[in-house]
């Protein structure tokens, strides 16, 4: 599913980018090469990485992470 308009991200986009370390938006959108444009997908992005996140057993506290990206 897509999960970025903006910059065609999709929740498989949101996987890859976790098994390979990120663990903050901003890092989602890095893995990308590109940044949040119009800012409408953070929380879902946010949701997808704490599930992420949650599933592969690594807990970080987001809230700085959503004010960052």
């Amino acid at each position: 599913m897509i999960v970025c308009s903006c910059n065609r991200l999709t929740h498989h986009d949101v996987e890859a980018a976790v098994d390979g370390g990120a663990t903050r938006p901003k890092e989602i959108y890095a893995s990308k090469g590109c940044k949040a444009q119009c800012g409408n997908c953070t929380s879902g992005i946010v949701c997808l990485l704490r599930q992420a996140l949650m599933q592969r057993g690594n807990v970080f506290d987001l809230s700085a992470g959503l004010a960052a990206s």
